[in-house]
């Protein structure tokens, strides 16, 4: 049983470094540019400080998640796994929020604010944002499900109901 347990809990993070590996490459090499009234308007990741976050914050996910990976199964530190699961759960679920908020005004923009949106000038660029959030989303669903996971051993002792043995 332990073998299955550690063979999902690999599985669960290697597909989680994949997918925010993949958010933060494509988004950090979103870009697209195009002319309005005769002036070039370039759109890129870093014109976002939410998306500068989700960049960040993914390959910060990505770094931790190599280090548990590469981490010795007898190590002290596994204890610490789920705290630290949790706050990568935070972290990548805060950054996808801020990049899609800033995703969908670009998408849609605001009538209220008179922001227009931009995704009708700079396509390539909304395309590959978009692939990003996708990948960022994934990310975040896997790393939850790696929480609950683990959550599950350590809370299921607290849920146990025992049988009074009778006589």
């Amino acid at each position: 049983m332990a073998k299955i347990k550690s063979a999902i809990t690999c599985l669960l993070r290697v597909t989680a470094l994949a997918a925010t590996i993949c958010a933060t490459i494509v988004m950090a090499v979103a870009h697209d540019s195009a002319y309005v009234f005769n002036l070039k308007f370039v759109a890129k990741y870093n014109n976002s400080p939410s998306f500068i976050y989700f960049v960040i914050a993914n390959a910060i996910v990505s770094l931790y998640t190599i280090v548990v990976l590469l981490l010795p199964c007898k190590s002290l530190l596994w204890r610490l796994m789920l705290v630290m699961d949790t706050v990568m759960t935070v972290l990548l679920t805060s950054s996808f929020s801020a990049a899609m908020a800033i995703g969908y005004v670009g998408k849609k923009g605001n009538s209220h604010a008179g922001w227009l949106p931009i995704c009708g000038q700079v396509p390539k660029f909304c395309d590959q944002t978009r692939g990003a959030l996708i990948s960022g989303f994934a990310a975040t669903i896997l790393y939850l499900m790696l929480v609950f996971y683990s959550l599950h051993p350590a809370l299921s002792p607290l849920f146990c109901i025992k049988e009074e043995a009778t006589s």
